[in-house]
């Protein structure tokens, strides 16, 4: 910045031209040696040596102007401005010795008055108390940014445990179950389908947990997408809840849609859990193509949700309590958009309707 506008200097003042040339030169080796040092590979507050050649360049330029300091004041308080966005408060300190030598030396040379040089003992303070200021913000910051870090550190430790955790004992608990359904009949039988059920909704709860985790870990999931008749994926998902009165099921025959199966499976059942815990009877599930994409709509009846909410419905922990912890609809927004689509909320009279959108595969012209 001194040195662009030094430059500009030039055009202002051509009688200067060679003084303001010198500054602007010396402004961008400064600027260029900081742009290309590998300052990653030195330590933490190894780049506050550059405040000396800027200081340096601060007093050359009040010099060259025969002691006129109007633009080294602003710089000087710049220059203690970026150190305490960077810096500790020691670097600060140890600044007052080279930024007064840089502000004075000038001035006693070219023999300002004293009025002049006792600008120094009110320029210094504020430098230094406007540096300290930005200090304290930027290190709260810092600290916050850090706390903030092992948080999401633990949380993500925690829902991975847990995750892994869940789907071991899930394992021996499936196997059993399905040995027992063999060769039983009648109410038992009806018994070991719900456990059967049950068992693979909470497997599925795992997979969304580590499904989170890998979001927030490297921003995407890997989908293997196929073409599968629609109203024959649905019926099938359905298959693992069971809520009265029975789910409207409105799907042409011969409708397809491109999916990854088993995330298609984890946004139709969470779009169907949230309206029957949410919501109200009866839940109606459609899909339909509109244009380049294929519509899911999961519709309940209940008294719908207020436009502020509908905004943030799919946010993270945007809703929960004690019935849930607000996963659901974030793990549907995300699923929706490594399939390239998106989920939103429709108002409808009565009741919302949660609807995801998938592309079209590219190479099917139906």
């Amino acid at each position: 910045m001194a040195g662009a506008l030094a430059l500009l200097g030039i055009l202002n003042d051509p009688g200067q031209s060679a003084k303001l040339l010198l500054v602007a030169v010396c402004d961008g080796v400064v600027s260029l040696f900081a742009f290309l040092f590998p300052w990653h590979r030195t330590g933490r507050n190894a780049a506050a040596w550059l405040g000396l050649p800027a200081f340096a360049v601060l007093g050359l330029s009040t010099w060259s102007f025969g002691g006129v300091a109007t633009g080294t004041g602003p710089f000087l308080v710049l220059l203690y401005a970026w150190a305490g966005l960077h810096f500790p408060r020691w670097i600060l300190l140890a600044y007052l010795v080279p930024a007064t030598l840089a502000y004075l030396v000038p001035l006693i040379v070219t023999d300002q008055p004293e009025s002049i040089l006792g600008s120094a003992f009110v320029l210094m303070p504020i430098a230094l108390a406007v540096a300290m200021l930005i200090e304290a913000h930027a290190r709260h910051l810092r600290d916050d940014r850090e706390r903030l870090a092992r948080i999401e550190q633990w949380r993500s430790a925690m829902m991975n445990t847990l995750a892994h955790d869940v789907r071991s004992p899930l394992s021996a608990i499936q196997i059993v179950l399905d040995e027992l359904r063999e060769d039983a009949t009648g109410v038992p039988a009806r018994m070991l389908d719900m456990a059967r059920r049950q068992t693979a909704r909470i497997n599925r709860l795992a997979d969304a947990l580590l499904d989170v985790q890998r979001i927030d870990s490297t921003g995407h999931l890997k989908l293997d997408r196929q073409l599968y008749p629609a109203r024959e994926l649905v019926t099938d998902a359905l298959s693992y809840i069971r809520v009265d009165p029975p789910i409207e099921v409105e799907i042409d025959a011969g409708t397809t849609i491109w999916v990854d199966k088993q995330r298609f499976e984890q946004v139709l059942l969470n779009l169907v859990s949230n309206a029957h815990r949410y919501g109200s009877a009866p839940i109606v599930v459609r899909l339909a193509r509109d244009g380049d994409v294929d519509r899911l709509e999961v519709r309940d009846h209940g008294p719908g949700i207020p436009d502020s909410l509908r905004e943030n419905l799919f946010g993270q922990f945007a809703v929960g309590g004690a019935e849930g912890v607000g996963l659901g609809l974030f793990i549907v927004r995300q699923l929706a958009e490594a399939h390239a689509g998106r989920a939103v909320a429709e108002a409808r009279d009565p009741g919302v309707a949660m609807v995801v959108t998938f592309p079209v595969t590219p190479d099917f012209s139906g």
